[in-house]
């Protein structure tokens, strides 16, 4: 039992640790350059094991990438459309990310699944149209408090991984990060329990195993979302499958965040 405790710290010793917030509709130019401003100050120096992730709305992104050239922090997009170009109207293409400057891009977040229809399809075609320009992605899973109290955890997460993962290639799943975030709290103040979400990470990873091999699914980073805070970063953190975490509320104000980040260490 000792060697098998070792060997599950061991190979997360081995996987990247990632802090990304989500600011989803919210901060102006003004706003998101005076929020990087602090943050680029607060997490200087921070070790290399783990990467800084921010995610501002489209707007932002190309004064945030001018801001952060030179330090720790990574950026990423919030969506993607499905084609590189076209007429599309509203819509952001693979390559404008990759122009801009991101190195991430969420997708299948549960508020695009909720208010825009988002659905396990849409999702596996913007996550291939992203791997085919060189971007990594963030892909969301979780389920709703209805789905969870009917039992239905395993079976709809499950879909939601093969079906969004649907035809990749080993290769293509070193660039994806996985976030398993519950519906129910997400922006709702409740948050699953340690070992809930580590139950979780875990059935996600073996279902990794089933689709791949084992060395991808112990190697692929795998984060949790849904009201992380300050207050309870380290204790998600010290599970033995939780490699990081997709903040959203709490990443809107850069002291919580650098919290979060160092919480995280």
């Amino acid at each position: 039992m000792v060697w098998v405790i070792l060997d599950m710290n061991r190979k997360k010793m081995n996987r990247k640790k990632i802090i990304a917030g989500n600011w989803k509709m919210n901060k102006v130019i003004e706003e998101s350059l005076s929020f990087i401003n602090e943050l680029k100050e607060a997490v200087r120096g921070i070790n290399d094991n783990i990467e800084i992730v921010v995610s501002p709305p489209f707007t932002a992104l190309s004064v945030i990438n001018d801001a952060i050239k030179g330090s720790n922090i990574l950026l990423a997009g919030q969506d993607v459309f499905w084609e590189d170009k076209g007429a599309y109207t509203g819509e952001i293409s693979p390559m404008m990310l990759k122009d801009v400057g991101c190195k991430y891009t969420i997708i299948g977040h549960s508020e695009r699944r909720q208010y825009c229809n988002e659905t396990n399809e849409t999702v596996n075609k913007k996550i291939k149209a992203l791997l085919r320009n060189d971007l990594s992605v963030i892909i969301c899973v979780g389920e709703t408090i209805e789905e969870r109290e009917d039992k239905r955890t395993f079976s709809v997460v499950g879909r939601q991984i093969r079906d969004g993962l649907k035809g990749l290639t080993q290769k293509d799943m070193e660039k994806v990060v996985i976030a398993y975030e519950p519906v129910w709290a997400i922006g709702t103040g409740k948050t699953a329990t340690p070992s809930q979400a580590n139950e979780m990470h875990l059935f996600i990873r073996d279902t990794i195993k089933e689709m791949f091999e084992d060395k991808i699914a112990s190697s692929i980073t795998i984060q949790y979302g849904g009201s992380v805070t300050p207050l309870n970063i380290t204790e998600l953190m010290l599970e033995s499958e939780i490699d990081g975490a997709l903040v959203g509320g709490a990443s809107l104000d850069a002291g919580s965040f650098v919290q979060i980040i160092r919480g995280a260490v």
